[in-house]
């Protein structure tokens, strides 16, 4: 039985590698390391498909060492140190640690992660994690100092395109066929920059084309997929797509339909912390000042998960879900932060003015560090006019209060002590 395309496609070194420029091109970081034979433990961090376990298994080929490698879903503690115990046994003096890869490293708990640490440290095992989450989140923080977190891209239209081309000019069986790539919009939206989902896909499609001539369409690639929802997604749940519908529904105020989505992930199985994160993340962003109580009860939700687990978890998510949904919305904090970044990037490191400079020495004292600050509680309503911007950038508007009733009453407040200011 001939093995799937993707996997008859998987890269065999660096040059046949798509993407990640910024980790393996030429003088990037990664690519220094494995040209110098001297690869220290790390994670790498991005969404699927796009080449986590196809690197680590390129840097153990071109390193020459032993590969070994755990999924976090079916792997115990018991199975990371007959690991460690096999990798011990093969090492030998001088020789470079055999690599240990770990697929989704982000579902280990944090015994697994603590049956690491010692052959980490003192290099039984050169480490390479794989995850989809944020390594802050759930890798634990002994591990994390040990091992660099480097962070993997969505792959771009051109590198998709580029992976296309090869598939059907250089794989040993497309190659045989007379394939056209008459319209790729379909094929890039439906994988969403997995390169993966990608290749699964186009073979899908030309598996169900008769002959070896074959136009490819948005509308053929478009109507196989309708016929086969499954062949595109693992088990069938959008995972993706279907937090962004989650997500986008709060952000709609529509509960019904947060519900909806929230128990489409419950059935589906998806992590419950997951979905968690998700909705601080939404509490934060989307409805922000119009309602703060809502990220306070977001982040209760984490905790009590935490302490509740499955199956009664639900019911706290669908509780906060409904909160949220329901609430007024803002992302006024969201732009005012997004604001501020853009206006360092652009004008740089503006020295902070003398007044609010804090002055622990005599020397300081004598510069005129913080000689003309006025302490706001030694004044009337506990506030004084000063400036705390730096002086380039007085006068400039950084958050602007939004139509809410929350924060039009922050804003009447702020206008009582600043004149006006807040618009």
């Amino acid at each position: 039985m001939s093995l799937p395309l993707a996997e008859r496609l998987r890269p065999k070194n660096l040059d046949e590698y798509i993407g990640q420029k910024h980790l393996v091109g030429k003088n990037a970081i990664l690519r220094r390391m494995i040209d110098a034979g001297n690869v220290s433990s790390f994670i790498l961090w991005g969404p699927p498909g796009v080449g986590k376990t196809t690197l680590a298994r390129i840097i153990s080929t071109q390193l020459d060492v032993p590969f070994y490698t755990l999924s976090a879903i079916n792997a115990g503690v018991k199975d990371v140190r007959e690991v460690i115990d096999k990798a011990k046994s093969q090492r030998f003096f001088n020789t470079r640690s055999p690599i240990l890869f770990i697929d989704e490293i982000h579902r280990f708990s944090k015994a697994q992660q603590d049956s690491l640490l010692g052959a980490v440290e003192n290099g039984t095992v050169t480490l390479i994690g794989a995850t989809t989450e944020n390594p802050s989140f759930e890798v634990i923080r002994p591990l994390l100092s040990r091992a660099q977190v480097y962070v993997l891209k969505s792959l771009e239209k051109k590198d998709l395109l580029e992976l296309l081309e090869r598939a059907i000019t250089t794989d040993i069986e497309l190659k045989e066929k007379n394939i056209v790539l008459k319209e790729t919009d379909a094929l890039l939206r439906f994988s969403g920059g997995d390169a993966r989902k990608l290749l699964n896909i186009l073979e899908l499609v030309i598996n169900a084309e008769h002959g070896d001539a074959i136009e490819i369409t948005d509308q053929i690639v478009t109507e196989r997929l309708q016929e086969n929802p499954s062949a595109y997604d693992k088990g069938g749940e959008m995972h993706y797509d279907i937090i962004s519908a989650f997500i986008k529904s709060i952000r709609g105020s529509d509960p019904e339909a947060a519900i909806y989505w929230l128990a489409r992930m419950v059935a589906g199985g998806e992590d419950p912390k997951f979905i968690a994160r998700r909705l601080v993340i939404s509490a934060a962003e989307d409805i922000g000042l119009a309602n703060p109580n809502a990220l306070l009860l977001a982040n209760a939700t984490f905790d009590a998960l935490q302490k509740i687990g499955w199956p009664e978890g639900r019911i706290i998510l669908a509780e906060t879900t409904i909160y949220l949904a329901s609430s007024p919305k803002s992302n006024s904090a969201y732009l005012s932060i997004d604001d501020a970044l853009a206006m360092v990037r652009e004008t740089g490191d503006l020295p902070v003015p003398l007044h609010l400079r804090n002055a622990p020495t005599q020397l300081m004292k004598e510069l005129d560090y913080g000689k003309e600050y006025k302490y706001s509680h030694d004044f009337a309503n506990n506030f004084v006019k000063q400036d705390f911007l730096p002086r380039e950038l007085k006068g400039k508007t950084i958050w602007t209060p939004q139509a809410n009733p929350a924060e039009a009453k922050l804003k009447e407040h702020l206008n009582r002590l600043w004149k006006d200011r807040f618009q």
